[in-house]
């Protein structure tokens, strides 16, 4: 069953746009789709705006816009965007992840225009009030702007994002335990390596002691920062320290030319000569055939990243 992840409806081709367009993202619809169910959302539309309509923009202070009608600045529908955002995360609690439209008044993360009061001064920027209903109510909730998944390392960081929370969430479900959660630490202890090694090592300390009377306080306090630390941008650096120790782990169980092979292509990779995904393969194939190796269970040698 695919992960179920929310979208701007306008991403997926859907004619929801205030001048009756749409903003089709075709990596969305053409690759993401593989592995994500997607629930399109567009919050104007579902306050009960026409298409085509009037275009809105925010106004006012940065910690509280208002979403009004760009002609008129007393047509304010900031409450009915809230309601609208609360009344989808009472109705989606199952969503893994959420992809928003840049820079829209509605759905924008990040860099969104706010005006001032007065009309035609631009004053900062800001988050979308719709986007900041979803994102104060669910706090982990792997969440992206389209545009920048057209960045590799974005769109990397994102899709990790969203599979670990998807994990976490059946997890949770199966009813955890401290050894299913140092399970799912070991699962993805490459990714965090790659993301932030740092963090990688505090966050092995802290289950040290998972099997005190408070261990669930200890798993919100891990799945948290394992959160935030998988939102780190891995570089290239740090994918071949990880691949490196990955060679380390299973040169044993390679031939003299498997070995020499997978080395070459970690240098290749180093040199950006080859991709990411060219070393991950390789591995994936010769730990396919090793079926003692822990590594089998690695998130970070799964297909879809």
């Amino acid at each position: 069953m695919k992960i179920k992840i929310g979208i701007s409806s306008c991403l997926l081709g859907n004619k929801v746009r205030y001048d009756g367009g749409h903003k089709l993202s075709t990596f969305c619809t053409q690759t993401l789709s593989d592995f994500f169910e997607f629930v399109p959302v567009c919050p104007e539309v579902g306050i009960g705006l026409a298409i085509p309509r009037p275009a809105i923009h925010l106004v006012g202070r940065l910690l509280a816009p208002q979403a009004v009608l760009s002609s008129d600045h007393s047509i304010n529908y900031t409450d009915h965007l809230v309601a609208y955002g609360q009344q989808v995360v009472e109705e989606n609690s199952d969503l893994s992840g959420y992809i928003f439209m840049e820079k829209s008044p509605s759905c924008g993360l990040f860099a969104v225009t706010i005006h001032a009061a007065e009309k035609g001064a631009v004053i900062q920027q800001g988050r979308g009030v719709y986007a900041k209903v979803i994102t104060a109510a669910k706090p982990l909730l792997p969440v992206e702007e389209s545009a920048r998944l057209d960045d590799l390392r974005f769109r990397e960081s994102f899709i990790t994002r969203v599979f670990a929370y998807s994990n976490w969430q059946q997890l949770i479900a199966q009813g955890m335990t401290p050894p299913g959660l140092i399970d799912f630490h070991n699962q993805y202890k490459y990714c965090l390596m790659a993301h932030d090694p740092e963090n990688y090592f505090i966050l092995g300390q802290l289950l040290e002691n998972v099997h005190a009377i408070c261990w669930m306080d200890i798993a919100q306090q891990y799945v948290s920062a394992l959160m935030k630390s998988l939102s780190q941008l891995a570089t290239r650096e740090s994918h071949t320290t990880v691949l490196l120790a990955i060679q380390g782990d299973v040169k044993n169980s390679l031939s003299v030319d498997e070995n020499a092979e997978l080395i070459k292509r970690i240098d290749r990779y180093r040199l950006a000569e080859i991709p990411l995904a060219l070393v991950k393969t390789f591995l994936r194939h010769h730990v396919k055939n090793d079926s003692t190796s822990t590594l089998l269970t690695q998130a970070y040698l799964q297909a879809y990243i």
